[in-house]
């Protein structure tokens, strides 16, 4: 078992949604963040600044991820700021959802180069660390439509079950210095791009859910908080947080 207190992990994409929820269950059990964001400063600014007036230790660090320069930035101001680095989760993303009849190179591109190639560049950013101290966890947010595919979403579905193939590569290579790597895939979830969509299409969603209902991104942070707490034991997983949609 792994504890909480006083570990040092970085939340890429963690001002708002999955990622916000994520600081927000593991400052909770009194880990050191460091919250990402490319754009939402003043969200990410908010996650931290509530973290620290809660007791625990927190910054919010500027890096968009899918420049690799960027993100071997965050890597570095995580190692100024707190000397260390104990655990990697790889939340950021962005959608551009269209039909493959309608999708650009440009669409295309915007979401593999956030989505898939931003999470290879912290990865390998924070992987010399890792092996020097010959410990630490790797926990990649994917989701079930990498699994199953989703109509308007081939760029996204792409991304996603790239990270789970990566997340199983990452796995069987750094099993040999204690670092576990794994996925979490998340179905329909409650957040702020889940309430814009029309009442209509929920209602066709929630048709296909066997469980009835959406996620919350609280349900997606406690798995988080299991595979770094409890999951010493379990590498190369990509676990399903989708209510039955996708078994």
């Amino acid at each position: 078992m792994a504890e909480l207190a006083g570990a040092v992990i970085v939340v890429t994409g963690a001002g708002r949604g999955i990622g916000r929820a994520i600081v927000e269950e593991l400052g909770a059990g009194g880990a050191h963040l460091v919250v990402n964001y490319a754009k939402s400063a003043e969200l990410a600014e908010d996650a931290a600044k509530r973290l620290r007036e809660a007791g625990g230790r927190a910054v919010a660090v500027r890096a968009d991820v899918s420049d690799p320069n960027q993100a071997s930035a965050l890597i570095d101001a995580t190692l100024a700021e707190f000397g260390k680095i104990d655990v990697l989760v790889n939340n950021a993303g962005v959608t551009v959802d269209r039909a493959l009849k309608n999708l650009t190179i440009a669409d295309w591109n915007a979401v593999i180069q956030t989505n898939l190639n931003g999470y290879f560049y912290t990865l390998k950013a924070a992987l010399p660390h890792f092996i020097q101290q010959k410990s630490g966890k790797i926990i990649q947010v994917s989701s079930f439509v990498g699994k199953m595919g989703n109509f308007g979403q081939a760029n996204y579905a792409a991304a996603k079950a790239g990270i789970i193939g990566l997340t199983k590569t990452a796995a069987i290579e750094l099993a040999r210095y204690n670092v576990t790597v794994n996925a979490v895939c998340p179905g329909f979830t409650e957040t702020d791009m889940y309430t814009q969509v029309p009442e209509h299409v929920k209602e066709q969603i929630l048709k296909r859910i066997p469980l009835g209902r959406v996620g919350t991104s609280q349900e997606v942070a406690r798995a988080v908080r299991y595979l770094i707490v409890d999951g010493d034991y379990i590498t190369g997983s990509a676990l399903d947080i989708n209510g039955g949609i996708y078994m």
